[in-house]
């Protein structure tokens, strides 16, 4: 059987089992699959198109003979192993923010910038998933003039933070249906009924983690290091599916038909907006899809050269698994990731 030996790096968790769904879904050339995971979840099995497989452990050997591994274990994780998977001879698609900024790492969206794949070293980092949501929109705008600044506003699912975090949401729910509260965990505050204008870590310009790789991911993804970006993020209790609020003022005016005409052509987007009609993305109708769904679309009131839009995408499919795999079938297509049958015995 011809294809490439894939490791699912993370396997049993929710972006893991959305990989391998992928996978499965848009029959990527798969000769053999190894799902791996850390001590607490492997030594059982799983099923993955009809056979079983064992959950092995994520260890530096489990990567002899792999050609390809999708990783999504936690950085921690990555920093430790995907060095080990490269030194074993596989390309390693990344979906933590571990090497995202590193300078010999690319970070990729393939609709945009999929020639960058061409300089990997070893190791592909995928964007963080409200980063791939809002730019899958964003950087087609670019043909339409110079992105002056983009000021935007996240409201992502608890799926972004684990499955852990979708349990707590549903727990506090019924709990407080019933009168009564369970107390955080995954998160500082409650999050049903909730927003949580936090997530990840607070940096000393009360920027959080998460805000600045909106920031730096989409100057690095879109190559445009001075692009004025400012981001505030917060958690809302959604299963499944990040969308965000977005402004952007061009250099010049620009129409709302050409807006229009160039999202109606980017691949992997699709337009829902008819204000008439009450049609327009929430997250319930971008969960299950692959493409990005984009509406409200209209001017700004306050600048003359600013175009308004929201967006709504599956954080575990475009903004992760989607875009991990797609980013794999650049590489077979580009003739950049080699079997090991073909591939030199590393040293």
């Amino acid at each position: 059987m011809s294809g490439y030996n894939v490791a699912v790096l993370g396997a049993t968790g929710m972006v893991g089992q959305e990989m391998l769904a992928t996978l499965s879904r848009r029959k990527f050339p798969v000769k053999d699959i190894k799902l791996l995971a850390s001590a607490r979840s492997a030594g059982g099995t799983q099923s993955w198109e009809d056979r079983e497989y064992p959950v092995e452990l994520a260890e530096p050997a489990a990567f002899r003979g792999v050609d390809l591994v999708l990783s999504s274990a936690g950085e921690a994780v990555s920093r430790e192993l995907a060095p080990a998977a490269v030194e074993a001879g596989a390309v390693v698609v990344d979906n933590t923010a571990e090497f995202r900024m590193r300078d010999d790492v690319p970070l990729v969206i393939p609709e945009i910038n999929a020639e960058a794949c061409r300089q990997h070293r070893g190791i592909i980092a995928n964007p963080n998933c409200s980063t791939a949501v809002v730019l899958m929109p964003l950087a087609p705008l670019r043909a339409l003039g110079k992105l002056e600044r983009v000021v935007v506003a996240t409201y992502q699912s608890t799926s972004g933070a684990g499955k852990e975090a979708v349990v707590e949401m549903e727990e506090q729910i019924h709990m407080q249906m019933h009168g009564k509260e369970v107390p955080p965990a995954v998160f500082r505050k409650p999050i049903a009924f909730n927003l949580i204008p936090a997530i990840g870590s607070f940096r000393e310009d009360l920027y959080t983690s998460e805000e600045v790789k909106m920031t730096f991911e989409s100057r690095k993804i879109m190559g445009i290091p001075d692009l004025a970006v400012t981001c505030t993020c917060v958690r809302v209790p959604v299963r499944v599916g990040h969308s965000a609020a977005v402004n952007v003022v061009f250099d010049r005016p620009v129409s709302l038909e050409d807006v229009r005409a160039i999202l109606a052509q980017a691949p992997g987007v699709r337009i829902l907006d008819d204000p008439a009609s009450h049609l327009y993305p929430t997250p319930l109708e971008c969960a299950g899809e692959d493409d990005v769904l984009v509406g409200r679309i209209r001017g700004d009131l306050s600048h003359p050269n600013g175009v308004n839009f929201w967006v709504a995408g599956d954080n575990l499919r475009k903004g992760a698994a989607l875009n991990a795999v797609q980013i794999a079938e650049v590489l077979v297509r580009d003739g950049l990731l080699k079997p090991a049958a073909v591939r030199p015995v590393p040293s």
